[in-house]
């Protein structure tokens, strides 16, 4: 099978990029994936599949069932681009790879259609909005649209510091990740008589060194930083009565983060109340750590070394970056899941407004998921 999917990705190779670009072109942000969302149902309309939009949202879920007894397999892909100044100019842009995840997703679809393939269970396919917020794969658990799901596969480009071309991993060992957002309330007075104020700027500034302060398990990567610190106004003469902030945390595993979490919300509490202001901690958003699969892995790492190679195969990379993919499997316990890393020297980060990757990592991310599919059929 592996050389019917080969020679259909090398029979539709100008299909890769007019695809992508395509829907780079489309990038919009969280929750306002409108038009990407339309052109995705376009597309899976053209193929024959049956459909169903997110109800009262983006996204789009297709299904693909002959009606023959097995398991079910979804394949996911996000959808949304990130807000960020791109040369000169504040706009969507998909420096995320969120682009080519829709891209490999919807040539899936088509190359193991097109080589006579049929699933023995059901094949879904999942379009997912807003995973920038955290609360995109949250929005489709509430839905009930991963229910029957047995067997769920991502991918996701990884940046030239993890994995070059050529070379792809079975899982990425995303951290979790917390942002809490605050707001101090204290006093105002004027600035010659400080005393019969409570300054939130004091409270503030406790509040970064308690952060900062704040211990940890040395042996289980994690962080917490003040992000975002604003307070005061137009009159330097008067001792400010409001300040927000922001915090990031990160934290290998799930137990982690909910001791990183507590620590953080005592500290920021005592430290910045200390003198007398009322402070407010909320969390933002979150994401859930991965949640290791033997079994997934080994299939998806199979699939990679019949891919790309036994040498192509590279150990899962353990990263502090955050999905909201394995919410996936954290809220729903019977789903096996695996994200799969695909190598395409991707420069200079995830994230940055010039971001590029080697576009002949398509076709390989293609050829892994195919054939990860196939076998998980088997």
């Amino acid at each position: 099978m592996l050389e019917t999917i080969e020679a259909w990705i090398k029979e539709n190779n100008e299909h890769f990029i007019d695809l992508y670009r395509k829907l780079h072109d489309l990038a919009e942000v969280s929750w306002k994936e409108k038009q990407t969302t339309a052109f995705l149902c376009q597309e899976i309309g053209k193929m024959g599949f049956s459909y169903k939009t997110i109800t009262d949202q983006t996204g789009v879920a297709a299904v693909w069932d002959e009606k023959l007894e097995g398991p079910t397999v979804a394949l996911r892909a996000d959808i949304d681009a990130l807000y960020q100044h791109v040369d000169g100019e504040w706009k969507a842009n998909h420096s995320c790879g969120h682009d080519a995840h829709m891209t490999m997703l919807l040539l899936t679809m088509r190359c193991l259609k097109e080589i006579g393939f049929t699933p023995k269970g059901r094949l879904k396919f999942i379009f997912q909005p807003a995973e920038e917020t955290g609360q995109g794969a949250k929005l489709l658990i509430e839905k009930g649209v991963v229910d029957d799901v047995d067997y769920l596969l991502g991918i996701h480009l990884r940046p030239v510091q993890e994995m070059p071309y050529g070379m792809a991993s079975a899982a990425i060992y995303h951290g979790a990740t917390v942002q809490l957002t605050g707001k101090i309330r204290g006093e105002q007075a004027h600035a010659a008589r400080p005393n019969l104020g409570i300054n939130a700027v004091d409270s503030l500034a406790a509040i970064i060194h308690a952060v900062n302060a704040v211990k940890v398990d040395p042996t289980v990567p994690m962080s917490a930083k003040v992000t975002k610190a604003q307070a005061g106004g137009g009159n330097l003469n008067i001792i400010p009565d409001e300040a927000h902030f922001g915090i990031d945390l990160r934290a290998q595993t799930n137990e982690a983060m909910t001791d990183l979490i507590d620590k953080v919300t005592k500290a920021v509490l005592y430290a910045g109340g200390a003198n007398g202001a009322q402070v407010e901690v909320e969390t933002a958003s979150r994401t859930a750590a991965a949640i290791p699969n033997a079994f997934m892995e080994r299939i998806v790492g199979e699939a990679i070394g019949e891919v790309l190679g036994p040498s192509a195969v590279s150990p899962p990379p353990v990263t502090p970056g955050g999905e909201d993919f394995h919410f996936y499997m954290a809220e729903r316990g019977h789903i096996a899941a695996t994200m799969v890393g695909l190598g395409s020297d991707l420069k200079p980060g995830l994230h940055h407004p010039k971001m590029a990757f080697n576009l002949a990592s398509l076709q390989d991310g293609v050829a892994i998921l195919a054939t990860s599919t196939i076998k998980l059929f088997a």
